[in-house]
Parts: C-alpha cells; structure tokens; sequence
C-alpha cells in the first residue's frame, strides 16, 4: 500500500524514460559524428591534434543532433505531418508518449546546451588566434542551432520548402568537416572541402533515403521535400548523383594530394555505398527505403573512418 501512494512510481518513470530516448533518435548519431571524425583525422594528418577540440566537438554535436530530432518531432508533429499514414518510426508527439509542451522545453534545454557547449569549443580552437575568428565561429553556431530547428519548426520551416537537403550538405558537409579540422589546425586547406563535400553528399543521401520513403504522406501533408519536387524516379537518379559524387570527390582529393598505398583503404566503403545504391533502384515499396537509411548512415561512418585512417598511416 505504502509502495503504491508513493510519489515516485519506477514504472512510470522508466516509461517516460524511455519515450524520451526514443524521441532523441540515437540512432543518427554515428552518422552526425562522420564529419567530426574525419575532420579529426585530417588535422591528424597535418601533424595537428586537440583532445579538448575533440571532446567539446563530439559533445556539441550529440547536443545539436538531439535538438535537431526533438524540433523536427516537435515541427512535424504540431504541423500533423507525421499522421497515422507515416511509414517511418512512431514519433513522440504522433504517439502522444510526449506532450508538445514538453517537448517545447526540452528543445530550448538543449538550445542552451548546444549554445554553451559550442561557446567552449570556440573559445578553445580559436584562442591563438585573433578574436574575428572567435565571432566567427560563434555565429556559425548560433546559425546550426537555428537551422536544426527551422528544419520543420515554423510557419515558413525550410524543411518545407525542399531546402533540406542544401542545409545538410553545409552544416554536416562543410561546416561540420572543414570546421572541426581548422579548429584543430588554425590553418585553411582548400583541399578539405572536397572529403568535406563527400561527408556532406552521403548525408544528404541519407535525408533523400528518408524523404522518398515518406513522399506520400510528406505530399498530403503540404511537405514539399526535394524528393517530391522530383518525384520519385528523379529522386532515385539523385541518390545516385549523391553516392557516386561523394567517391569521386573522395578519389580526387586523394589524386591531388598523394601521400601512401593506405590512403586508398576508403574502398572497403565503396561496396555498401554502392550495394545502397542499386536496392534504391530495385525498391518498388516504399517502405523497405527505412532500413537503407541505416545502412548508409553506417557506410557513412565506414568512409569517415576509414578515409580519415588512410590519411593518418
């Protein structure tokens, strides 16, 4: 009796829990975390490396992926997009387990974490350097957390509009490879942005994977993705446009700076990318697109690492 008038109830706190975990989506983190390493890596093969960059880099961006994932639950969900005919995962919002309110304020809580997070990650890259440098990062940061909740968060939500796609390139592409390798450097290398560019491509791949699977309730709901712009034989040539782009940028970057035999170790990638690509071809339901998302957000990891360990050895 007495556990029962208890005000902590341990199974409805692991229930709330749960639900909790389930809207951060930790599942995309080994994708968000390609671009940290690979930048990571490159700086190593220019004799540069900062644990502290690393830790507060890796930190910033678990922090910045969550709020991305709770504000597009959260944008989607108010807007009614993800409904009862949503072929992905059950959302928070859409499953009632948490309420918009809740999930209002989570999303602010990790603003701030995201915001103080990069605050310290700025500071300790750019404190060699002249202060511009400081603002300069700061206000890029304050643009990736706008974008992260933007995405579907608004009445004018570029997510919305089929700028996703152009969002992802740059902030988990270019900002987010280029970014942390100068962090760790203080040096600019134009030739970074071409592994930058490839990181951002499969990225942007995995985004078209989860938009042609939802292109019909996206449709209904007035959510006009790149994917829906194009339709879905068109989203298909794109996907391979993405996949094939990123190798050959990667096989450029190795011709144009040539270092070992090891700097070639990236095509044990190159068959998962291309397995993704051809099941893309052949899908006829779009829900067996879910699981391709999976699949190359893990080949995606695969290249980061394996790229960025061709360049070190």
């Amino acid at each position: 009796m007495l556990l029962e008038q208890s005000p902590f109830n341990t199974t409805t706190y692991m229930a709330d829990l749960k639900s909790w975990i389930q809207a951060f989506r930790l599942r995309t983190l080994p994708l968000s975390f390609s671009c940290i390493l690979l930048g990571t890596f490159l700086a190593l093969s220019a004799n540069a490396f900062d644990w502290g960059v690393l830790g507060l880099s890796i930190l910033t961006t678990l922090f910045i992926q969550i709020l991305s994932n709770l504000a597009n639950d959260y944008g989607d969900g108010i807007k009614g997009t993800d409904g009862s005919e949503r072929i992905g995962p059950e959302r928070a919002i859409q499953s009632g387990a948490i309420t918009p309110k809740q999930m209002k304020r989570a999303i602010i809580i990790f603003s701030l974490l995201t915001f103080l997070t990069g605050v310290f990650l700025t500071y300790w890259g750019t404190r060699y350097l002249p202060m511009v440098y400081f603002w300069g990062f700061i206000l890029v940061g304050l643009l990736a957390i706008w974008a992260a909740i933007q995405y579907t968060v608004g009445k004018k939500a570029y997510g919305y509009y089929g700028l996703g796609d152009l969002f992802v390139f740059i902030f988990f592409g270019i900002i987010g490879v280029y970014g942390s390798y100068f962090l760790h450097t203080n040096t600019w290398n134009p030739l970074i942005l071409l592994p930058a560019s490839s990181i951002g491509f499969l990225c942007v791949g995995v985004l078209n994977l989860n938009n042609m699977r939802d292109m019909e309730s996206d449709l209904s709901a007035g959510k006009m993705t790149l994917a829906v712009k194009l339709g879905l034989p068109s989203a298909r040539i794109y996907h391979g446009i993405l996949l094939l782009g990123a190798l050959v940028l990667a096989f450029l970057f190795v011709y144009l700076q040539p270092k070992s035999h090891w700097q070639w170790i990236f095509m044990i990638s190159l068959g998962p990318i291309l397995l993704n690509l051809r099941k893309v071809f052949l899908i006829q339901d779009p829900r067996a697109f879910d699981p391709l998302l999976k699949q190359l957000a893990l080949s995606t990891l695969l290249f980061a690492v394996s790229f960025g360990l061709g360049q070190t050895i």
